[in-house]
């Protein structure tokens, strides 16, 4: 299993959950962010970060955004791989 990142985090972007990544399993798209499935290591560190509640458990991803898992899976291979703190997307920033 692994965690996903879900619709709250589109328009947003925000970068703390990557920077306590143990396994470095985050990239990023234009407007949001991306969990390697292969690369999670299901240690929870990241979803307590997201200021925007938009981290779950593949398990507990909300019906309405179950389409997330299997795009986190999909964007991934087409996103760079990110591992430094940015300004999000909803303070303005351009990343």
């Amino acid at each position: 299993m692994t965690f996903v990142v879900t619709e709250p985090c589109f328009g947003c972007k925000y970068t703390d959950c990557i920077v306590v990544c143990p396994a470095e399993c985050f990239h990023e798209g234009e407007q949001m962010l991306y969990i390697d499935p292969d690369d999670c290591l299901d240690c929870d560190a990241c979803r307590p970060e997201c200021p925007v509640d938009a981290i779950f458990y593949e398990d507990d991803v909300p019906p309405q955004w179950a389409e997330y898992i299997e795009l986190n899976a999909e964007m991934v291979a087409k996103c760079p791989s990110i591992t430094e703190r940015k300004t999000p997307l909803a303070d303005g920033g351009d990343n």
